[in-house]
């Protein structure tokens, strides 16, 4: 069974909060597990709050809403240093923690680059997969050796942490895209697609762009690839995410529907509420609105 037909009218619903105060996001988590969301994000940045610490507080308060990051690059962070952190939420929670992975952003934001130069794309790559890699081993915290060419991990026996509570991983969402296939490739051998797209022949210059040439259509191309590619990696039956962010009124039921049902309709899991472009000092005013009309509904 395609992905898409598995996971039609499994939809679910985030919030990603875009602020950086980590007393109002611990706050927003609970009045989105009380508003009828099904999980809660922040962002990770590079000299920014902390979004595991702010994690940590918001497992505390919770019970049953996803928490997690939009999204973080694993390029940019030590492996074993994230193993650890994504794990102690992990079982600070229960077992609610989502892991969001993507290259970072490149050079040309150079806000994010203020402390070292961008390797490149290429070797972001190959830092991500090694990294998704060793923590793999990481979060059975039990014995093990790597070598890889920018990381390796001698055995240990001793002072192992405690393992993830969620089996066979934390559930690892990745950024792919769509259709450069080494990119596509990676994104089927883990659990969830945050989508990106270059047209074939182009690449769009920025997210407003390719947010515009990405369509639900296009979407239930690359969804019917991915089913077919897990297949193939023997993966046909593990549970997969295809994730959709956008913006929605909270306001006008009919209006949000008609903007989520086509992407839940192309094969869309998760639909995550996000508006970036709220100035910093209407932040908290709209997401504490936005949160507690509750999500739109297919």
């Amino acid at each position: 069974m395609s992905v898409a037909a598995r996971t039609l009218g499994w939809m679910r619903y985030g919030f990603i909060y875009t602020g950086s105060d980590p007393s109002l996001a611990v706050e927003l988590a609970g009045l989105a597990e009380a508003s009828g969301w099904h999980g809660f994000f922040v962002w990770e940045g590079i000299w920014a709050t902390d979004p595991w610490a702010t994690l940590a507080a918001a497992a505390m308060v919770t019970d049953r809403i996803k928490l997690g990051t939009m999204l973080t690059p694993v390029p940019r962070r030590r492996p074993w240093e994230l193993a650890g952190q994504t794990m102690t939420v992990d079982r600070l929670s229960g077992g609610r923690v989502i892991l969001s992975a993507g290259l970072g952003v490149s050079e040309a934001e150079p806000r994010f680059w203020i402390f070292e130069d961008d390797p490149g794309r290429r070797e972001r790559a190959e830092l991500l997969d090694e990294s998704l890699g060793l923590m793999q081993q990481l979060w059975r915290a039990e014995p093990f050796e790597f070598e890889g060419q920018h990381y390796r991990a001698k055995r240990t026996e001793s002072m192992l942490p405690p393992a993830i509570v969620q089996e066979p991983r934390i559930p690892t969402w990745v950024v792919g895209l769509w259709p450069r296939m080494k990119s596509m490739r990676r994104v089927a051998r883990y659990d969830g697609w945050i989508p990106n797209y270059a047209p074939p022949g182009n690449s769009p210059e920025s997210a407003d762009e390719q947010t515009r040439l990405f369509t639900p259509e296009i979407a239930a191309e690359a969804i019917a690839w991915i089913s077919e590619e897990r297949g193939r990696l023997g993966l046909a039956e593990r549970p997969f995410d295809v994730i959709q962010e956008g913006t929605t009124t909270g306001t006008d039921a009919a209006a949000d529907a008609a903007i989520v049902q086509p992407w839940a309709e192309a094969g869309a899991t998760w639909w995550l509420e996000s508006d970036w472009s709220v100035p910093a000092e209407r932040v908290e005013a709209s997401a504490r609105a936005r949160i507690a009309a509750g999500p739109p509904s297919v």
